[in-house]
């Protein structure tokens, strides 16, 4: 297997690790600076795009969130037929509508680390970690199933989701709590003067504000490219604050709220079920399958795709949540697909 790299920085130094170490992989990577990635051992060779595209199986475009668009679409532009081209941005609505190529498949890994650079790569940093998958309306299915596996041999798990269900999502559980980390960081400066520094803290501001002030270039950018959804989110926070002050301001006891946010917290195991149906071989099938469910919260855990000796038709089996098969069912005969 032959990877290629767009991009050598920690996530696609550590990409080019975890396919190294854990699938045997042949990684080329494309970057301005990839030294740093050659010396880690996150990749075994540098050139253009034309050189690492040539026979591989697999490219990530890992470039900052502002030129996503331009380097998917110049790997795209060289990739072999049967490369399964994705990128590992934050943002994913602008950067999916942007491309209609059966080869891509929006993607974003929910790891990272404080450092940045190929010299801080690891090969288990995907371990256990989520990876979103967006395909779009004319996603291959089985560029869709090869991805799938893929992560889940770099040791990710990969969960399926509509790209704008994505960005609003990430607006609420990422982007906002940079935002109010933020804010409480100046909110604490501004309380000592402003011009003292930060006195010594207890866990709970330390961990509220652990992200506050964190690569600001990278942030800037992701503000930016998920400006509305941020919005709404902001606005929404603001309303429960108000909320919270006057139910404080009118002496309402706040245990009951503060329990009823921890059973929300708290989060069940799940147990899967396996569904199998037979698909039309037509392009985006199985991506309108995945993201109808998606729009659902459904989230396919694992996939399987087997075409007929005829090619017209494909086996398709999903492992979702046990407790969602039977709406999943439904919305599955509403596309006129049997569940078997």
């Amino acid at each position: 297997m032959k990877i290629a790299v767009v991009g050598t920085g920690l996530i696609g130094g550590s990409i080019g690790l975890a396919a190294k170490a854990r699938l045997g992989a042949t990684v080329a990577g494309v970057d301005p600076d990839p030294g740093p990635a050659l010396t880690a051992g996150a990749i075994d060779s540098a050139g253009t795009l034309e050189e690492a595209l040539a026979g591989a199986d697999a490219a990530f475009v890992a470039a900052p969130v502002a030129a996503l668009a331009e380097a998917i679409a110049a790997t795209l532009a060289v990739a072999p037929p049967g490369c399964v081209v994705t990128d590992v941005g934050s943002v994913k609505r602008a950067v999916v509508a942007s491309v209609s190529d059966e080869r891509f498949v929006g993607g974003h890994p929910l790891a990272g680390s404080e450092a940045s650079g190929a010299a801080h790569a690891r090969a288990d940093l995907f371990d256990g970690a989520t990876w979103y998958l967006t395909p779009g309306p004319a996603t291959a299915g089985l560029r869709l199933q090869e991805l799938h596996r893929l992560l889940t041999g770099l040791g990710a798990k990969p969960t399926i989701l509509d790209a704008g269900a994505h960005d609003r999502m990430m607006a609420v559980v990422s982007h906002l709590p940079h935002v109010v980390a933020n804010v409480l960081v100046e909110g604490a400066s501004d309380a000592l003067g402003g011009g003292e520094g930060l006195p010594l803290t207890g866990p709970s501001f330390r961990d509220a504000t652990r992200v506050a002030g964190a690569n600001p270039a990278l942030w800037g950018q992701i503000y930016a490219a998920n400006r509305e959804a941020l919005l709404s989110e902001i606005d929404g926070t603001v309303e429960r604050l108000r909320a919270v002050r006057a139910r404080l301001a009118a002496g309402e006891d706040l245990e009951p709220w503060q329990a009823d946010v921890a059973r929300k917290r708290a989060q069940a195991g799940r147990e899967d079920a396996e569904l199998h149906l037979v698909v039309p071989n037509r392009p985006g099938v199985v991506a309108e399958v995945a993201l109808t469910l998606a729009r659902e919260g459904i989230n396919i855990g694992d996939m399987s795709l087997s075409p007929s000796t005829d090619m017209a038709t494909g086996a398709l089996s999903i492992w979702i949540a046990a407790d969602r098969a039977d709406r999943a069912v439904e919305l599955l005969a509403e596309l006129g697909l049997a569940v078997s």
